[in-house]
């Protein structure tokens, strides 16, 4: 007997079904009336789950997957996920194909929100071997930068417009900014904090039945254990990456400073039933552990009309107690007056815990790198300074001491927009969006449109072709993509762009001295890329062409202006000929 598909029980059908592309199930189900009666929302379900990592909030997926599979329209849900994800790799591919509005372009990808990240992801991780895969890596990366920024912007808003946002997500948005790839979004973080003190549950299954005491010592001394909290040595105390909470919870040593790991302490305590809440004790942070209603600290019940009790816990250094009464000797010691103890022993606000984040990022900045001012620095370790630095102007801009100060959030926009020209032009909208409207009213409002419109503008310009047919440009002795060693300064960089001779300016000139050089302004010029981030121009005589392996950096950064790097003319291959067409 010959038995054929239709003959299969349901079941088998099913599973059959499980494994052929979505796209072809419509065509399937017009086979016969079999194929079309199969369950057609657990089918579409399945295909969301296994599609589709990432969803944008309004969605609910987590209520959704947790109904019954007919409850839920699956099969259009799925539909509105696959059309988003053809319109993302669409615009990509505008993006890549042209140096012409790549603004505009990013904003389409962009209201698609979280649910273009699953996309963004793809194109990122593409494979070595794509013609293209420099730049696709490299751009990718930047709108997927975009996506996550704008989660953790959204989130300050809300804190600075009074809404109740979580210590946790409030800090988790500073991960937000250095992500890429990686895992640690506010949902990750947040599910990495939950089995946190589901582990705690499972060591300790009376936990529930503690007193607020003995529950506080058993959270700080398993977070202790399992290096969650602290640092691994003082001469690591200022390490950039401690001030994450992210990354704290992934780290595989001890990488918390008092106030990440407090943050820490006081996520998995109210997970495990205890009320506790960062101090906002001067220079070092404690947790504050708050008996519930009617018992003290011990679990015993109180007298009517007592105080609810407090007690105080540095779950940085360890897991016992510390007294109230070294906390004010410690006060006094820094001369703040007894009148004001309370203030700082008080329970502090979320949006102290995030300026207060913002101020210790930029002082681990400071302790690396040796500067003395908020400027930009660049790394390629993880998290990279620049992105660490950003996230901390945000925060410093959106949540001021004084939200009527305006002054207070002026002092960063000059940083802020050096970082959006030079790297996150992607952010144009973000700061349309958010820091436009708090300078309602002020010329720093004017100063911060036209900025806006010249970055626009500039965006939007077709780029001046500058091909290699003429006499002139025969002199360019160098060409795009050619990687060279500096003669005097000895970086390494890569040309994206020339001149027949200098172009710049004559104030430029005269400071750079360029007249003093052998050859003068009457050379050929070439515009850089350096591995420091920086852009320059250099002189011909000043390029050195000599074989170099190029540095990790470097290719890194490449992709901003090259498809790929080839290995046989050791060049990269450019992707703006669009402006260089013979190069």
């Amino acid at each position: 007997m010959t038995l054929i598909l239709n003959d299969l029980p349901t079941e088998i059908l099913y599973q059959i079904f499980l494994s052929v592309p979505p796209a072809s199930i419509p065509t399937l189900q017009q086979v016969c009336r079999k194929f079309n009666d199969l369950s057609q929302p657990l089918l579409w379900r399945h295909h969301c789950q296994t599609q589709f990592k990432y969803w944008r909030p309004e969605h609910d997926i987590k209520t959704k997957y947790a109904q019954s599979a007919a409850s839920v329209n699956w099969k259009q849900l799925f539909q509105t996920r696959h059309l988003g994800d053809r319109a993302v790799s669409h615009e990509l591919e505008n993006i890549l194909s042209s140096q012409t509005g790549r603004i505009e372009k990013s904003e389409k990808i962009l209201a698609y929100g979280y649910n273009a990240k699953d996309t963004l992801l793809r194109h990122l991780n593409v494979s070595d071997d794509a013609g293209d895969v420099l730049a696709r890596r490299y751009y990718s990366d930047a709108v997927l930068g975009a996506v996550h920024r704008t989660r953790a912007i959204e989130e300050w808003v809300k804190l600075r417009g009074g809404q109740p946002v979580s210590l946790e997500r409030a800090l988790a948005a500073f991960d937000q900014f250095v992500l890429h790839d990686r895992d640690g979004d506010l949902e990750e973080t947040s599910a990495r904090l939950d089995h946190v003190a589901e582990s705690i549950r499972l060591q300790n299954p009376d936990i529930s039945e503690a007193s607020p005491q003995k529950k506080a010592e058993l959270i700080a001394e398993y977070l202790l254990s399992k290096k969650l909290t602290g640092v691994e040595a003082d001469s690591q105390y200022h390490n950039l990456q401690n001030s994450f909470i992210g990354l704290a919870l992934q780290s595989s040593e001890r990488a918390a400073l008092p106030l990440t790991s407090v943050a820490i302490f006081c996520a998995v305590s109210k997970r495990l039933g205890l009320a506790a809440e960062p101090c906002g004790f001067p220079f070092h942070i404690y947790a504050i552990i708050i008996a519930p209603e009617g018992r003290d600290v011990d679990g015993r019940p109180l007298q009517d009309g007592s105080e609810t009790q407090r007690i105080y816990m540095d779950p940085f250094r360890s897991d016992k107690i510390v007294s109230k009464s070294d906390l004010e000797a410690q006060l006094k010691a820094m001369g703040i007056a007894s009148i004001e103890h309370e203030a700082h022993l008080g329970i502090a606000s979320t949006a102290d815990m995030v300026r207060r984040t913002a101020r210790n990022i930029i002082t681990a900045i400071q302790s690396t790198r040796h500067i003395h001012d908020i400027s930009i620095s660049v790394e390629t370790a993880y998290p990279e300074s620049d992105g660490a630095l950003y996230s901390a102007l945000w925060a410093l801009l959106l949540l001021p001491e004084d939200n009527a100060a305006r002054s207070a959030g002026a002092r960063y926009l000059p940083y802020m927009l050096d970082h959006v020209e030079k790297q996150f032009l992607m952010d144009i909208s973000l700061i349309e969006k958010f820091a436009t409207p708090l300078f309602e009213g002020s010329h720093h409002q004017g100063q911060l449109r036209n900025t806006i419109r010249v970055i626009r503008g500039g965006d939007l310009m077709p780029k001046t072709v500058k091909p290699r047919d003429s006499e002139t440009s025969q002199s360019v002795h160098f060409k795009v993509g050619q990687v060279f060693r500096h003669r005097r300064y000895n970086y390494q960089g890569v040309i994206t762009g020339w001149d027949v001779e200098c172009a710049a300016a004559e104030s430029w000139m005269s400071q750079m001295g360029v007249d003093r050089l052998p050859r003068g302004r009457h050379q050929s010029f070439y515009h850089v890329l350096v591995e420091d981030k920086s852009v320059r121009y250099v002189a011909e005589e000043n390029v050195d062409d000599s074989p170099l392996d190029v540095s990790t950096s470097l290719m890194s950064l490449a992709g901003r202006h090259f498809k790929r790097w080839d290995n046989t003319s050791k060049m990269f291959i450019s992707n703006i000929r669009d402006e260089y067409p013979d190069d």
